[in-house]
């Protein structure tokens, strides 16, 4: 009797009666299983998940390129002109997504843009800030594993599939989105003359970019290259994707210095020579530069913004180990104060990292191999002691990088 009873009570969602189901909320007119109410909360979420379209985007809501930059600067030390570029750039492809056809047939075309600079300079970590303001999906790509079609290694196609597993698949989301190639110097060509025999990982993964950086309909494996040969491809049309290529393009200075120290006929011949400053080249970077390097010229015409990163000196090294909200010494303090300690740094323990940085030629990505080396025992020991401060001396960061023979760095 009493079963007979229970399935009277069924869910008004999937019908099924209350002795098949784990239990019954009951409403108002009906019922929802544990089931029901599950994938319920997951539509919900799923829902709630989806950024708005393009439609929903307003112009004075937007970011402006002097915000951008002024929240760039909270994370990234100096590199001015390299913020402002990339500023503009995000700024006018929210922009480009707002723009109406109108009378006039003027079309804003998408401005891609290529960041030069020596390693641990920040390229990288202005890509990954400028992440967290965006309202479009935004992904970061490495051009090191590209090779051409039908090569080992991964194709430019799936340079698109990270975007679109941040979108979620929804092609109109990546459609509008942001991609940032970097080490896109590890792709150029291996000599300044086109080879006769094929450079698969170099000058033909080149021309497979050109069709994604001019914009055209690409055909993307949405579970990756190769592993999964029969997955139904998505079309994507890259016309507003914006590309932001990085790279340290290493060397590349000499290439500057020749063009700069290129004499002509005539009385004004050197003067010009005269005026550069030849402990930052970098900043004389010009688009023939890239293609002595080895970009192919239709790259190198659809990134059409080019900027530079300064190599930072021991100012800027000083100030990236204690002000960027995020900055390593932060870190650690917080790593400390998890275990209860409070941990500070004499001042001339900072002087002494950023004199080693400096001396191995690391960059910034150094200071954090610096620290971790002086702080690894510390690390160890710390959390099993009863201590409730710590405070980290100079003699004692001297002792741990002798003993780590972390000078070896130098001769890397």
């Amino acid at each position: 009797m009493g079963e007979k009873s229970n399935n009277r009570r069924r869910c008004s969602f999937c019908g099924r009666p209350e002795s098949e189901v784990g239990f019954l909320i009951t409403g108002m007119n009906g019922y929802i299983c544990d089931s029901c109410s599950q994938q319920a909360y997951e539509i919900v979420q799923e829902a709630m998940k989806k950024s708005p379209d393009s439609s929903s985007l307003d112009l004075k809501d937007l970011p402006k390129p002097v915000e951008i930059k002024a929240f760039l600067d909270q994370y990234v030390i100096g590199q001015d002109d390299a913020k402002r570029y990339l500023s503009v750039a995000v700024y006018n492809h929210y922009k480009r997504l707002l723009q109406k056809t109108g009378d006039d047939d003027v079309e804003i075309e998408k401005s891609n843009i290529i960041m030069v600079g020596s390693t641990g300079t920040g390229k990288t970590l202005l890509a990954r800030t400028i992440a967290k303001l965006l309202h479009v999906p935004f992904t970061i790509v490495d051009a090191t594993v590209l090779t051409e079609a039908g090569y080992v290694g991964e194709d430019i196609e799936s340079l698109l599939t990270r975007l679109l597993q941040v979108a979620d698949y929804n092609v109109a989301e990546a459609e509008r989105g942001i991609v940032f190639i970097d080490e896109i110097d590890k792709i150029a060509r291996k000599g300044d003359n086109p080879s006769i025999t094929r450079d698969v990982s170099g000058e033909g993964v080149q021309q497979g970019l050109l069709k994604l950086l001019e914009g055209s309909v690409v055909n993307v494996p949405p579970q990756g290259g190769r592993k999964h040969p029969d997955q139904k491809m998505i079309a994507v049309n890259t016309k507003n994707i914006l590309f932001i290529c990085g790279g340290a393009f290493d060397g590349i200075e000499r290439k500057i210095a020749q063009r700069h120290n290129t004499h002509v006929v005539g009385y004004g011949a050197t003067k010009e020579t005269l005026k550069i400053d030849r402990s930052n080249m970098m900043q004389y970077i010009a688009p023939q530069d890239l293609k002595s390097f080895g970009l192919i010229p239709e790259i190198i015409g659809r990134l059409p913004i080019l900027t530079y990163l300064n190599p930072l000196d021991r100012h800027a090294l000083r100030n990236i180990l204690t002000e960027p909200k995020n900055s390593i010494v932060k870190q650690y303090i917080k790593l400390f104060a998890m275990d209860g300690v409070k941990l500070t740094f004499q001042p001339e323990v900072y002087e002494f990292i950023v004199d080693k940085a400096i001396e191995y030629k690391l960059g910034a990505r150094g200071l954090r191999s610096i620290v971790e080396t002086i702080m690894m025992d510390v690390m160890f020991d710390i959390p099993s002691m009863k201590v409730k401060t710590y405070e980290l001396t100079k003699e004692y960061a001297e002792q741990q990088l002798a003993k780590a023979n972390i000078s070896r760095l130098q001769h890397a």
